[in-house]
């Protein structure tokens, strides 16, 4: 049994399996981004309720959120290309992270808003600031801080969900560590303790930044 993890973890099988790690967090770095500003936005266009635009933004936000990520995964990859528009792998699997991610984002936004005081608008309009100034300035900066927990929680959901882009061949760890081992069944168990080993500590670190980031806000 030892022997098959010291034949697993050979430095070419490791180089490889990095490789896709690296690819895991690409992928999610710029998701991340993408989601974060469009959630952001979707949240408090939902909030402020706008006429119109905010019941449609509200519809395609619940309807998306209500979609499992692998079929939006499929749509990027598989259906696109149908609507002339053929993306590569990797910018299919940030797609359609961004679009979802975006829509649970918008939820953690919209309700991080309404979790503060309302008497801080208020005090906001009567020192003279305008609503968006308001919004902006004085409400927005406290509803992040009550946003931390859940964001970090939903970025962390984000990396293990790139597992999934397995599905439209994205060359990620999990990815990588089955072509590893369908050249040797004997790898299977070695594989599957290197990513969790990687996954765990991608995720862990980013619990890690949200607790300073806690902390620093309080």
């Amino acid at each position: 049994m030892l022997q098959n993890f010291i034949d697993a973890y050979s430095p070419d099988n490791l180089r490889y399996l990095f490789g896709g790690l690296g690819i895991t967090i690409l992928v999610s770095i710029v998701s991340i981004i993408g989601s974060f500003i469009i959630g952001s936005i979707l949240g408090v266009v939902r909030y402020v309720k706008i006429k119109y635009l905010s019941a449609i933004v509200g519809l395609i936000i619940d309807i998306i959120r209500n979609l499992p990520l692998i079929l939006i995964l499929f749509f990027t990859y598989f259906g696109l290309p149908n609507l002339g528009v053929k993306p590569e792998i990797i910018p299919a699997a940030i797609l359609a992270m961004t679009i979802f991610e975006s829509t649970m984002l918008a939820e953690i936004v919209r309700s991080g808003i309404q979790a503060v005081d309302p008497g801080q608008m208020e005090g906001a309009r009567a020192n003279g600031l305008t609503y968006w100034q308001g919004l902006w300035y004085i409400v927005l900066p406290q509803a992040m801080v009550k946003m931390i927990p859940a964001i970090v929680s939903q970025f962390i959901s984000l990396v293990k969900d790139t597992s999934l882009a397995t599905i439209i061949l994205l060359p990620e760890m999990l990815y990588r560590s089955q072509i590893i081992y369908g050249q040797n069944t004997n790898y299977i168990i070695p594989m599957f303790v290197a990513i969790a080993l990687m996954y765990f500590i991608v995720c862990y670190c980013l619990s890690v930044l949200a607790h300073y980031l806690e902390k620093r806000q309080a």
